[in-house]
């Protein structure tokens, strides 16, 4: 099934929600209501009340852990309870969970390799390129630890010089121009992050992608922060090569990650660290023949229970529907964008054109430093919210999703109003 057909099985020109359950003995039980446009409230309310996230507080920090709904953490223990019982390690639920994240990400079968995260898949790839002493990777300044910490590691052990770029929070066209100054005939890489942590901005990728092949560079995405976020088709984009966690936006188990790689390049990728299940053949003592494409780096044992919550994450997702996930997330952000930025002392940092920006809002106040800013909208008004102190931002960001609601951004703004207001 191509995007354009599996898109159309979602029926977001309609009322009707394609829905597949994920299982005969579930179906019923986890159906989708019908959505109404006209009346969203009850569709999103039924989503919320999928997850056992607790009344105590409002949680708006998905861009750093992502709640799993009932459904998955249900998925897993049943699935690890039956493992047990007949002591078998499931691994043929990979190559089942494979082909749904296929068809969610728009990218063939041999591209996908199951990781734990967006840090190990974003090392795999660090680690595996064939990088000389001088060669040059560049990416951006707000690159989380996760992508950015495996290239500093090359840099200490291999000499390569890393590069980075302030990212533009007004133009993407910017960003592409920041880029493109720092590509000398030693660049080897160019990484971005899809949508940025601290800030929120959306890169064009796809312009990047066109920039690193028609230069000869591999062009990576960390996308831990869009894959779930926002629909995703690499197939379209063009990239190298895609990193992203399930435990974010997509709602997977903790300890899930992706790994996506074009099977057209991904011998240029050494895999580092291998053993059962990463080779088609081998013979002893010096012949070994991996195997295509990238799920040569699942190597031995795995949690199989977890791909198979990441599974039943995206089936749940896809439920819903890609495109009306990133439209709900980004009316929230938008209601507070117009709404913290009317705020006197407040300073919005994340991008003000809307097509820079989707589920993500940072800001600080000229009054109120970022930390106790933060721990008021916690203590005071249990909103679980996240600092900002990469690079000296010195923010608050909130990250909402498909289990926080219009009322909930609007509790955001009256403790944001309050707390200066007594500064």
């Amino acid at each position: 099934m191509n995007r354009k057909d599996f898109v159309a099985t979602l029926g977001l020109g309609s009322s009707a929600i394609w829905a597949t359950g994920c299982g005969s003995s579930r179906q019923s039980k986890d159906e989708l209501p019908v959505f109404d446009s006209n009346a969203p409230s009850r569709f999103w309310a039924f989503v919320r009340k999928s997850y056992s996230l607790t009344p105590d507080r409002v949680y708006l920090n998905c861009g750093g852990l992502g709640p799993a709904p009932k459904i998955v953490t249900d998925a897993v223990a049943e699935k690890s309870a039956e493992l047990q019982r007949i002591s078998e390690t499931g691994h043929a639920l990979m190559d089942v969970a494979r082909e749904v994240v296929a068809r969610y990400l728009g990218i063939g079968l041999d591209s996908i390799c199951f990781t734990r995260n967006a840090t190990e898949s974003n090392s795999i790839i660090a680690a595996g390129l064939d990088l000389k002493r001088g060669d040059e990777v560049i990416f951006e300044s707000h690159a989380h630890p996760g992508g950015s910490l495996p290239w500093l590691s090359r840099s200490k052990h291999d000499g390569i010089r890393v590069k980075v770029f302030e990212p533009d929070p007004h133009s993407q066209e910017g960003n592409l121009n920041r880029i493109e100054s720092l590509i000398t005939p030693r660049t080897r890489v160019i990484q971005v992050s899809h949508i940025t942590a601290p800030t929120g901005i959306l890169m064009d990728v796809k312009a990047i992608a066109r920039l690193a092949r028609s230069k000869g560079i591999w062009f990576h995405i960390d996308g831990a922060q869009s894959a779930g976020m926002i629909p995703i088709n690499l197939s379209e984009i063009g990239c190298d090569s895609y990193a992203t966690s399930g435990h974010k936006w997509m709602g997977g188990p903790r300890g899930t990650g992706i790994l996506c790689i074009d099977p057209e390049r991904v011998d240029e990728v050494d895999a580092t660290h291998v053993g059962g299940h990463s080779s088609a053949s081998y013979t002893l003592p010096d012949n070994i023949v991996f195997l295509p494409g990238a799920r040569r780096y699942e190597y031995g044992t795995r949690n199989t229970e977890l791909v198979e919550g990441l599974r039943v994450a995206v089936d749940f997702q896809t439920r819903i529907g890609v495109e009306r996930i990133e439209a709900y997330g980004s009316s929230l952000v938008d209601q507070l964008y117009q709404e913290l930025e009317a705020i006197d002392s407040i300073s919005v940092l994340t991008p003000s054109d809307p097509n820079m920006r989707r589920s993500i809002i940072t800001f600080k106040s000229s009054k109120v430093s970022f930390d106790p800013f933060n721990n008021a909208l916690s203590r005071d008004y249990k909103l679980r919210c996240r600092r900002v102190t990469e690079q000296g931002l010195n923010a608050v960001r909130v990250s909402p999703h498909i289990y926080n609601s219009p009322e909930e951004c609007a509790r955001v703004v009256e403790a944001v109003k309050e707390i200066v207001s007594r500064a």
